[in-house]
């Protein structure tokens, strides 16, 4: 069974223990989250799509760190005018263990029963 949801601005296909890199999320390690903003869910024969998102779907996730990315360079220049500009860039990360998907029931559920 694998899912789609939502966070931090992106989408993510995950599979049950599925190990997932995504922005950072208030909760301390080994605490257990629930992303319910979920876009899509399918079992290999049936997929439920949302209308954005599919009413009662969950994603049971447990947090493993908190970390940060590596780091991103940010070099600016415009050459004959002395102007050199070096920035870096650390991105806050929550790694998470997508421990449980649950599919939902709504309104794209229903219509693909039928």
């Amino acid at each position: 069974m694998f899912a789609v949801i939502k966070t931090g601005g992106k989408q993510y296909t995950v599979h049950e223990n599925d190990i997932l890199w995504i922005e950072k999320l208030e909760a301390e390690p080994g605490a257990s989250i629930i992303l319910d903003e979920v876009l899509m869910v399918g079992d290999g024969k049936k997929v439920t799509v949302g209308t954005p998102t599919i009413t009662g779907a969950t994603v049971k996730a447990t947090v493993v760190e908190q970390m940060r990315d590596r780091k991103v360079i940010i070099f600016k220049k415009k050459r004959r005018h002395n102007y050199r500009r070096k920035k870096g860039h650390r991105q806050h990360l929550t790694v998470l263990k997508i421990e449980k998907i649950v599919a939902g029931s709504g309104k794209a559920a229903a219509a693909a029963e039928k």
